[in-house]
């Protein structure tokens, strides 16, 4: 972070040499995503040479260049980044009436892409992310219809501080078994509570980088303080809290969580074993009720 041109791609590429060790492929599900297009700025315009929409050409080499960067034949859920169509994503409210930009690829198109991928053995499963209920419905409709690769997750924020997936969202997992691969469970470790109060601890992510503010306004700050102090109430670490509350949801397929320290890996993982009783889960609704998803 911040996203830059001469290090798109090493993530994989770190995973990949890990992987070259042998005995480890078979043992994991493996996903990586394709970017798509985006007029926004501050999103990076050099992957692919910008060259981003979800056709053909694009999406082949997108994930001919993440199979070669992980050293392996194929990826077990391969996902859409975010939608190749004029909406509302990464925190955005007001639904922008407009047409889509030249160049945005229809989703039954895309579908048939990633139909070949799968029928070709190099994806075992397809994912979306960052997508809206109009979104996921079209997908999942174009799929039975023409008999294509059907959605079988989908990865979108979902925290304390963001419990829109619920409106709109969840059903589409209980209907439809579509799972929730929930992202930013600690909102990018606000949610800890290590930045209350205007604190900027040395290393941490926000610290380092100004440009994310998407947890960071008034309100979430005022329902992050809030739910730190249930959970020291409760004798439960802030972290823990959270992560305990997105595992308990029953549309969530997986809990996305990220670490920068072994302490705090074990401290996530630890959630796992971690239920929240009636009480507390009574006080979470509360406080998301006087102030609720403070940071869509």
């Amino acid at each position: 972070m911040p996203p830059r041109a001469d290090t798109q791609g090493l993530t994989e590429s770190h995973i990949g040499s890990w992987l070259a060790k042998g005995g480890r492929r078979e043992r994991i599900v493996l996903a990586t995503k394709a970017a798509g297009p985006s007029s926004d700025p501050k999103r990076p315009g050099h992957i692919r040479d910008g060259k981003v929409h979800f056709d053909r050409a694009n999406l082949t080499q997108a994930l001919h260049d993440s199979l070669r960067r992980l050293q392996t034949d194929h990826v077990d859920l391969y996902q859409l980044h975010w939608p190749d169509r004029s909406t509302n994503y990464f925190g955005q409210l007001d639904y922008p009436w407009q047409d889509d930009a030249p160049g945005s690829v229809a989703i039954e198109e895309t579908l048939r892409v990633l139909q070949d991928f799968v029928a070709a053995g190099k994806v075992r499963a397809i994912g979306v992310s960052n997508e809206t209920p109009w979104g996921l419905a079209q997908f999942l409709a174009l799929a039975e219809r023409h008999d294509l690769p059907r959605v079988a997750s989908i990865q979108n924020p979902y925290s304390l501080l963001n419990r829109s997936f619920e409106v709109g969202l969840a059903e589409f997992s209980h209907r439809e078994q579509v799972g929730l691969l929930a992202y930013s469970p600690l909102a990018f470790g606000v949610l800890s509570g290590k930045y209350l109060d205007g604190a900027q601890p040395q290393g941490a992510r926000l610290t380092l980088f100004d440009r994310f503010t998407r947890y960071t306004n008034p309100q979430a700050e005022a329902a992050t303080a809030r739910y730190v102090a249930l959970a020291r109430e409760r004798g439960l670490s802030p972290a823990q809290l959270a992560l305990a509350y997105v595992n308990s949801r029953p549309f969530v397929t997986s809990n996305i969580i990220g670490a920068t320290t072994l302490a705090q890996l074990e401290e996530n993982i630890a959630s796992a074993e971690l239920t929240l009783d009636a009480a507390t889960l009574a006080a979470i609704d509360a406080i998301q009720q006087a102030i609720p998803n403070p940071a869509p």
